[in-house]
């Protein structure tokens, strides 16, 4: 052992003056260079714990056994020219530099070389485990339920005062979820918080109800999370009657209570995100359906428009102009409420007249002029038992040939000296023609 402040070692470095303090810098420093001249290479083995890759590529974790624990840092160069990928819970020899990382004041093995010993203890028990679960049939994909697309009623058995519970609320309030959400408190780490999961999930499930249960936390390393790599965990979560999502915060590796659930999330917001999935897809398809609807609702109306464009074009050469108006004016009536109606309807009335259509384009023209005269007279027999009284009451009158009874509908159909009677609606009169030029 090195006792890093006996004389020698003291005045190697260079001891002020008593009366004269040093500075935690200076004094930080003098440690590190105690330190790196008493330390070569050395060899240390242990656990990797708290394993943390930068996006520089450096590598930082601690080493550690029963009794102790080491910070160390492996840069990038050093993890591209070893074979070994870093990992949880293995068990590793590292070569390297004892230094101190003068800002935290702490010392640290700087690594140079690494080699894998084998699994770590956590390791070795969790594959174990999993063996054991899986050859039960506890994971067998056949025992999968589907997650409900639109659920509401939740359960969230977690730390009630964690950041996960405020990040799952909030992405569902932001993507516009409506339930009932029921937080079940447990904790998520350390001694009982396997029994006090399973407890949770078993309370979830009296719930009535409910359609949904979520099990998880927030990231951390692989002891943090290990109350999900129970067994008790584990069966809770299958034995559950309403379908689980696990949603441990390690995006990386998996947990039992992962290969137990329906579906895993890799953290509780984006179990948030795919349980509000569903609705932000319904609400997607009803406005798309919306817009369509519409579009197929004025194309409708234009097509009929046009539609009407070309019938009236052929009435004009074959109908009196005054009810080729009113024909006008039931059309524009009949695409007002086209308008209006439903794209059910619209629909029906599309093919009606695209029927209509085909079958006049089958007819020949002759055939077409007598149908299209017989549907006229029909409609002016309908419009003068119906409609004469009411349009004579608002002022008008009906001039017909004394004589023969005849309508007469222009000005040059009267001659002079002849008898025309007016019918106006309280009586009839007779006047004689005479030339107003």
């Amino acid at each position: 052992m090195l006792d890093f402040f006996e004389e020698d070692a003291a005045r190697a470095a260079g001891t002020p003056d008593a009366e004269t303090p040093l500075s935690v810098t200076e004094f930080t420093r003098r440690i590190r260079a105690l330190v790196e001249n008493a330390f070569g290479d050395v060899r240390v083995r242990g656990e990797v714990s708290n394993l943390r890759i930068q996006s520089s590529g450096h590598a930082y974790f601690t080493l550690k056994d029963a009794g102790a624990q080491l910070s160390a840092v492996a840069f990038r160069g050093t993890l591209a020219r070893s074979e070994t990928r870093l990992r949880e819970g293995m068990q590793l020899v590292v070569s390297g530099k004892i230094s101190v990382y003068e800002p935290r004041g702490n010392y640290q093995i700087v690594v140079r070389a690494f080699q894998e010993e084998g699994l770590g203890r956590l390791q070795e028990a969790f594959e174990k485990l999993r063996r054991k679960l899986e050859a039960e049939g506890l994971f067998d994909k056949s025992l999968k339920r589907a997650i409900p697309p639109l659920p509401r009623t939740i359960a969230f058995v977690t730390s009630p005062t964690g950041a996960a519970i405020r990040d799952f609320i909030s992405i569902l309030r932001r993507r516009g979820w409506k339930g009932r959400l029921l937080v079940v408190p447990a904790k998520v780490q350390g001694v009982g918080a396997a029994e006090e999961i399973a407890r949770g999930i078993k309370s979830a499930n009296a719930v009535r109800g409910l359609e949904l249960l979520v099990v998880g936390r927030g990231g951390g390393s692989l002891e943090d999370l290990w109350c999900f790599n129970e067994e008790i965990v584990a069966r809770a979560v299958r034995a559950s009657r309403v379908p689980v999502i696990s949603a441990v915060g390690h995006e990386i590796d998996f947990t039992l209570s992962d290969f137990a659930a329906d579906l895993r999330a890799e953290t509780p917001s984006a179990a948030a995100e795919y349980i509000s999935s569903a609705r932000m897809e319904m609400t997607d398809r009803v406005d798309a359906a919306s817009a369509q609807l519409e579009n197929l609702t004025e194309r409708a109306i234009q097509d009929f428009s046009q539609h009407v464009d070309l019938l009236e074009s052929k009435l004009a050469r074959n109908s009196p102009l005054n009810r080729l108006h009113l024909a006008r004016e039931r059309l524009s009536g009949t695409a007002s409420r086209l308008a209006a109606a439903s794209a059910g309807r619209i629909s029906r009335l599309r093919e009606t007249l695209s029927a209509a259509a085909f079958s006049l384009e089958r007819q020949n023209p002759e055939h077409r002029v007598k149908l299209a005269r017989l549907r006229l007279e029909q409609l002016a027999t309908r419009l003068s038992a119906s409609g004469l009284d009411a349009t004579l009451r608002r002022g008008f009158a009906v001039a017909r040939d004394a004589k023969t009874g005849k309508i007469i509908g222009r000005s040059r159909e009267v001659g002079f000296g002849q008898l025309v009677e007016l019918q106006f609606a309280d009586g009839r009169t007779r006047v004689e023609g005479r030339d107003l030029n």
